[in-house]
């Protein structure tokens, strides 16, 4: 059994009260571990570092709406105005060092530069090539500093955990989500646009 995600987004009107505008569509509710341990602190799998995650386990506001649920069932509440959605840096860490778990591929782009194509679980091919390459078993955060594996025309390298790989602003879960927030935020205000999410 996997764990859901829900939440919906309020808008604050102005008597001061938070009411419900609109649900998690659909294409956030799929059961990605790796983009809800980036950005709400729950999930696992990517070591992402305790507190670091963009808006990690913060708990119920105080203000929410009545239409979010607190009882047993439903727990590990977090929340995020657009005011700091739109101030996130997704490219930066949030571990300390490479990712333990996952490798970077990079393949020639149109104009012969290699670019990144996609992250991954590291394949035991890779680490075999690597420890060739070193000369001892390593995984990607040991490799040497600016280590690389050249295998089957790709290039593998050790890669940081951020936000942008995993949980990208314009990706097709969560992009909707901060589209429909940043819209109800020019009406409304920064301030008055809040994200709510729990899991259950």
């Amino acid at each position: 059994m996997g764990t859901d995600i829900e939440g919906l987004i309020e808008v604050r009107g102005r008597d001061g009260r938070w009411t419900a505008r609109d649900w998690l569509p659909d294409c956030a509710l799929v059961r990605d571990r790796y983009a809800r341990e980036c950005l709400f602190g729950y999930g696992g799998g990517l070591g992402v570092d305790i507190g670091r995650a963009l808006f990690d386990q913060r708990g119920k506001p105080d203000d929410v709406s009545d239409d979010v649920p607190d009882d047993e069932i439903n727990h590990s509440h977090s929340y995020a105005t657009w005011a700091e959605v739109a101030t996130v840096d997704w490219d930066a860490p949030l571990t300390d060092g490479p990712s333990w778990t996952h490798i970077g591929t990079w393949l020639p782009g149109p104009r012969g530069e290699l670019e990144l194509d996609d992250v991954y679980g590291t394949p035991a091919e890779v680490l075999d090539a690597a420890e060739e390459l070193f000369g001892e078993d390593l995984m990607p955060p040991e490799w040497p500093e600016g280590g690389e594996v050249h295998l089957n025309g790709a290039v593998y390298r050790p890669v940081d955990v951020t936000p942008r790989i995993f949980a990208p602003p314009d990706g097709d879960r969560w992009g909707p989500v901060w589209t429909t927030m940043r819209e109800l935020a020019a009406e409304h205000g920064d301030e008055n646009v809040r994200l709510v999410v729990w899991f259950g």
